[in-house]
């Protein structure tokens, strides 16, 4: 790279899924080039008391994997209550009902911490148009920015 070049780091934040893709034969190959760019500094990666709290009752190969990424390459956020109001709004406007609650806080406090995009494998609840329009419609009818959500490797710039 250049002088004159700049690196656009991305701020992404990652939900749970994408730290057990690394070990899940479907996501593996997929996944392994974000967690890469990571490593390479390409990627900032925000995790929140929410995700540390999954991660905490994860297999212990993930929350191995979990401690070894480089903490420079880490951003830390907490719940709040206008994040925990906003994952509320998300399930009383029927996104996704309550058993979603905590998808709903990782939608919340990404759209909140204004990540770059947020990254799942969660096609049920998450990585899906119809949620992805409502989480959206929720934002913005309550005065937030739209958030980008997609799969680990649709971040990946070659």
């Amino acid at each position: 790279m250049s002088n004159t070049e700049i690196k656009r780091i991305e701020r992404v934040y990652a939900d749970t899924s994408v730290f057990y893709g690394i070990f899940t034969a479907r996501f593996e190959r997929e996944t392994k080039p974000f967690w890469n760019a990571v490593n390479r500094g390409e990627i900032i990666v925000i995790v929140s008391d929410v995700l540390a709290g999954e991660i905490e009752r994860a297999p212990q190969n993930v929350r191995n994997f979990f401690d070894s990424l480089p903490e420079s390459q880490i951003e830390r956020i907490v719940s709040t209550v206008e994040s925990d109001a906003l994952a509320e709004q998300y399930i009383a406007e029927n996104v996704v009902g309550k058993s979603s609650t905590d998808d709903c806080k990782h939608i919340a406090m990404a759209t909140l911490a204004h990540a770059g995009v947020l990254v799942s494998w969660n096609f049920k609840h998450i990585v899906n148009i119809n949620r992805i329009r409502g989480y959206n419609s929720v934002n913005e009818k309550h005065g937030y920015p739209r958030i980008e959500i997609r799969t680990p490797n649709e971040v990946i710039h070659d």
